[in-house]
């Protein structure tokens, strides 16, 4: 069975997410998804909400969908979390033949000459391309070369093989962003159906992002 980690800091975690994640397992074969939360985002700001929350609204809006399952290795470990340690963690628990991937949005891959060791990552894990809207692929010149030589033609390779391919996917996306669920938040406006009723109810009831407004 292929494994894909499906990284962020899902905060919040939105239906945006979570449709990626069910589209992925369907044509992928069944390929288990590992929603990864991290720490502390390299490239990114910190999130808004502590890590044990998030985990637990991620928890709950997967709770009924067999398909995705909740990987907190990467909150366990109070640092920066780095895509090629957590793949090593991975590897070395699967095996070295069991096929596993990792995904990236089109924005992160045309970055991905910035990533800490990215050129060791496709030794580790396959790698999923998957549309952002408003970001073209573009990568530069290396990631680019990288891309045309370990280009699959189709999603099924994924599984013949442990790692080395790179599958860029064109899926039927909702344009949600976790920074409009949060600045909706903190205007006191409606985020129903942009969440999982679950996280709706964790944001409202704890008051959520309201401190962003200083």
């Amino acid at each position: 069975m292929l494994h894909v980690m499906l990284g962020g800091t899902f905060d919040p975690v939105h239906n945006g997410h979570l449709r990626m994640a069910v589209e992925l397992h369907e044509r992928l074969e069944g390929a288990r998804i590992r929603l990864m939360p991290c720490h502390r985002p390299p490239h990114r700001d910190q999130p808004g909400a502590e890590g044990a929350t998030r985990l637990g609204m991620l928890r709950d809006a997967v709770a009924e969908e067999p398909g995705l399952m909740v990987d907190s290795r990467e909150l366990d470990q109070d640092r920066v979390s780095y895509t090629g340690e957590t793949l090593q963690q991975l590897r070395s628990e699967l095996g070295a033949e069991t096929p596993l991937a990792m995904v990236v949005g089109t924005d992160a891959f045309n970055t991905f000459d910035q990533w800490r060791g990215w050129m060791q990552l496709p030794e580790l894990a396959h790698i999923i391309v998957v549309n952002r809207p408003g970001f073209p692929l573009a990568p530069p010149e290396l990631v680019a070369a990288m891309l045309q030589e370990r280009r699959a033609a189709e999603a099924a390779e994924l599984q013949r093989s442990a790692s080395g391919s790179i599958l860029v996917m064109e899926l039927p996306l909702l344009e949600i962003a976790a920074t409009e669920v949060r600045s909706r938040a903190v205007a006191g406006r409606s985020i129903r159906y942009l969440v999982p009723d679950a996280v709706w109810r964790t944001i409202r009831d704890q008051g959520l992002y309201r401190l962003e407004t200083g």
